[in-house]
């Protein structure tokens, strides 16, 4: 079967997925695979296919913000992937976070507009509990130096500010570590077609106004945290195959 935005064929694409926001990263990772190939790149969407440690799996950009994802999430689940991976970025809400460190997303708090339009307001967009272990031990295990937490993060529209005011002083005092822009699509689709979803983000600054400061996501600790986030991912894909 065709999928007419991603522009790949069903038949080309195996049951595990990693999913990310930059097509660069897509290709970085693809890198990292045994008889990686791509498939396709068409708008925001770039996919590879390949072999790590002998499972085989897709990796596909999806671009930035819920809208677009969704697009991406959906005809992969079309295509055939049960589980799904976000390997993504981050702001953080802690002083204990900071840039360089890896967050594992366990839920998201709803705060996008797409999910409203899919499932009822208080319907909860949580991670496959498999998945975050699988992910959460292989980050742990991952080489380099940085912190690593599990717990609930954000997903919010907005990047750049207009008249109203961010919700992220709320969003910590109520616990969350960190916020982004995709998570809650990611699972709330898992959860409307019945397959599995889960998400590890590189912290690449602070969300936090106490904590802020030039906003950077281009120095050695984020690129750092990136390279462990995706050894996690791809960790963790094997752990959940075998």
């Amino acid at each position: 079967m065709y999928m007419p935005i991603l522009q790949i064929e069903s038949e080309d694409i195996p049951e595990y997925a990693l999913v990310c926001g930059d097509p660069r990263r897509a290709a970085a990772i693809a890198e990292k695979l045994e008889h990686a190939r791509e498939l396709a790149f068409a708008r925001e969407y770039r996919t590879f296919v390949g072999e790590y440690e002998g499972v085989k799996l897709a990796v596909v950009s999806h671009g930035v913000g819920c809208p677009g994802a969704a697009v991406c999430f959906e005809e992969l689940i079309r295509a055939g992937v049960k589980t799904l991976i976000r390997v993504g970025t981050a702001g953080s809400y802690s002083a204990d976070l900071p840039a360089g460190s890896l967050v594992v997303s366990t839920a998201a708090i709803r705060t996008d507009g797409l999910t409203r339009q899919l499932v009822p307001d208080g319907f909860p967009a949580i991670a496959d509990s498999d998945v975050v272990n699988a992910i959460y031990s292989a980050a742990l295990e991952a080489e380099g130096d940085g912190a690593v937490r599990k717990g609930l993060t954000v997903t919010l529209d907005v990047f750049f500010n207009g008249v109203e005011e961010f919700p992220h002083k709320k969003m910590k005092a109520a616990g969350a570590l960190a916020v982004e822009m995709e998570i809650s699509a990611l699972y709330v689709i898992a959860s409307l077609r019945g397959v599995r979803a889960g998400a590890i983000v590189a912290v690449d600054g602070y969300a936090d106004a106490d904590l802020a400061a030039e906003y950077d996501p281009h120095t050695d600790a984020v690129g750092k945290a990136v390279d462990r986030e995706i050894a996690a991912a791809l960790g963790a894909i094997v752990k959940l195959a075998q």
